[in-house]
């Protein structure tokens, strides 16, 4: 489908995958909308990306000098994300009848091996005439080892701590590309482009750039673009997923098959979401806003291509799962992009016993302290050894399982031997020979798969020059055409500590009337997630004479107070405001010990953040309450 004729109307761009777990349909179905123009899709994260780089490095390791293995051979120990070639082979149908373009970042960090795979799939598909382009330029790990070498730092971005502190040695490197690379595969003539890692709004940006035509100094567009990226990158997030609002979905029977999302991105960036026809979930003002608030760091929202402030965003239900977006701002892209260092840290496990009953406390702590007693010494061999009751025991449970807490003991370290699990004097013995000694009501877990070591890594975020980055687009037609891409010419450096602070002109609580003691989350909504070691917890609220109690109320010291002792970690808390959809945003730096791949937390990746807050009993307004609880 060419824009030339229909230049100044919006292009339509469906958000098909969140992630390699999300549903195999989903480019078949979005592809079949005729009226769809691009499809995009994310496939990556920072598990995946730390998965998938170091297994390159391995596989480079064993290469040696073999011959040039055939294509079937090498896809055995591919490093991208092979789930999208599920979702993609049966779409191929829908993306030739309806000359749908699509750009994901599903490479991983085999984005040219893919290439060929698609090339080859749609060959023996009947779409040869498909043409792929791929982009290159995320495997920053020569660049990274060289510039260390050169005494370079790469100051963490979720703590300050400089490189050598961390006490690890990188093993590869990977950068967060833009979006104007796609753009420009997509004016080569690519029907599919094909990407590493790309940010995940990046393809937005691309499609909308594409389509419209934009320049690098659109900004205002740009921006606008990646906004409507961020609120679509996560397929159905945006749609009735992870929403406070869930029950809604359920009495209206629209719970069981949410859609995915579509972006509508005008010549001038302001954007409508809309969704999926035909489908459950649901696209209002809520679900819009609760994406918004899932993994931004503060009111600029930082791409390659350009900075998005989102200070005066506002949302407006326009129609049925229809809502229009508008009031961003952009400004010069930042003169670096993320980059996330991935090191090998060791090796863990863990065992699970299961306790029920009375006195729960007491039975978890002589569990711990006779495995503690059986490891004497070698204690210190951990580095890390955590002990977690998960749950409670009701008196009067319904069932027993209802009554029965899950135990964990949690270990890693760089020590392999201590964690075999076929030795008579390490992990697996220690916490097994405490059995016949324990409390009653103490069951061993039968399955024991978690107690084999795996290895695992940490994954360290910082900043890296943009003009680091070798970045290329690779035309798999016309004669197999390489285009060299140029850093942004004009940039702007960005503090970085963004904007924070606590209500100004707060109103006094007490005008608000009567109030009763009840969960926060009765009228507050809300969405958490991660950025590598950080958490986003954002809070709104229903309706306009709720705005002026959520700001005055939701302050720095409540946010630590909700937590409590035990989850407040100490580490500085960012607060800003977002009147526009009446949310108060928290960034929780460093609270979830080194991010997805070495968090010893239930919670790894932020998202149960939120739901913990809102089921914390405050003192709440009577005449909201009696609206009802969401």
């Amino acid at each position: 489908m060419s824009p030339s004729a229909t230049r100044k109307r919006a292009v339509r761009i469906a958000g098909c995958s969140g992630g390699f777990t999300d549903r195999s349909t989903a480019i078949m179905r979005m592809a079949g909308d005729p009226d769809v123009d691009v499809v995009m899709g994310d496939w990556l994260s920072e598990m995946t990306m730390t998965v998938h780089g170091s297994g390159k490095i391995k596989n480079l390791k064993n290469a040696g000098d073999k011959v040039q293995l055939s294509l079937e051979e090498r896809k055995k120990t591919a490093m991208y994300a092979d789930t999208f070639l599920q979702c993609l082979e049966p779409a191929i149908p829908n993306l030739v009848k309806n000359k749908t373009k699509l750009a994901v970042n599903a490479g991983a960090s085999d984005t040219e091996l893919l290439a060929e795979v698609v090339v080859d799939m749609l060959q023996k598909n009947g779409a040869g005439h498909l043409k792929v382009a791929w982009i290159e330029g995320d495997d920053v790990t020569d660049q990274v080892h060289r510039l260390i070498k050169e005494g370079e730092q790469f100051e963490s971005l979720m703590h300050g701590k400089k490189l050598e502190e961390w006490g690890m040695e990188p093993m590869c490197a990977q950068a967060y590309l833009g979006g104007l690379c796609i753009a420009e595969a997509f004016r080569g003539g690519a029907d599919i482009v094909l990407a590493g890692r790309v940010a995940d709004a990046a393809p937005v940006i691309g499609a909308a750039a594409w389509w419209h035509d934009w320049q690098a100094d659109q900004l205002d567009e740009l921006a606008a673009a990646l906004i409507a990226g961020h609120l679509i990158e996560c397929s159905a997030y945006v749609t009735g997923g992870y929403y406070s609002m869930f029950k809604d979905l359920i009495k209206a029977n629209k719970h069981k098959n949410m859609g995915f999302p579509i972006a509508e991105v005008e010549y001038d960036g302001t954007f409508n979401i809309a969704k999926e026809k035909n489908t459950g979930g649901c696209v209002t003002v809520g679900s819009c806003s609760s994406q918004l608030l899932y993994e931004i760091q503060g009111p600029l929202y930082y791409n390659c291509d350009v900075t998005a402030d989102i200070s005066n965003i506002k949302m407006e239900q326009i129609g049925e799962d229809h809502v229009r977006v508008t009031g961003i701002k952009g400004s010069p892209p930042p003169p670096t992009t993320k980059v996330g260092i991935t090191a090998p840290a060791g090796w863990q496990c863990e065992w699970h016993f299961y306790i029920c009953g009375l006195d729960i406390e007491e039975k978890c702590k002589i569990t711990e302290d006779q495995i503690r007693d059986a490891m004497g010494e070698n204690q210190s061999r951990f580095t890390t050894l955590k002990f977690h009751q998960n749950g409670s025991s009701p008196l009067d449970a319904r069932n027993q399982d209802l009554a029965t807490v899950d135990f964990r003991c949690f270990v890693q370290t760089r020590d392999y031997e201590v964690v075999r699990p076929d030795i008579p004097n390490g992990f697996n013995r220690w916490c097994l020979e405490t059995f016949l000694q324990s409390a009653p009501g103490l069951s061993l877990s039968n399955d024991l798969r978690q107690i084999v070591p795996k290895p695992y890594y940490e994954y360290w975020v910082a900043l890296l020059p943009q003009s680091e980055l070798p970045l290329r687009i690779h035309y798999m037609f016309d004669d197999q055409k390489v285009v060299s891409l140029e850093p942004p010419k004009v940039t702007k450096t960005y503090p970085r500590q963004q904007t924070s602070y606590d209500p100004t002109s707060p109103v006094d609580l007490e005008t608000f009337g009567e109030t009763v003691r009840a969960p926060l989350g009765y009228i507050v909504a809300g969405r958490s997630g991660d950025k590598a070691s950080d958490c986003n917890c954002g809070f709104f609220v229903r309706h306009d004479d709720e705005w002026d109690w959520l700001r005055s109320f939701m302050t720095i010291d409540r946010v630590k107070k909700l937590l409590g002792p035990e989850e407040y970690k100490g580490k500085p808390i960012d607060r800003f405001e977002l009147p526009g959809i009446r949310a108060v945003h928290f960034l929780l730096h460093d609270h979830l010990d080194r991010g997805y791949n070495a968090c010893s937390n239930y919670d790894t990746l932020g998202k149960n953040a939120m739901e913990y807050l809102r089921a914390k009993t405050v003192d709440l307004p009577k005449r909201f309450l009696d609206r009802g609880r969401i």
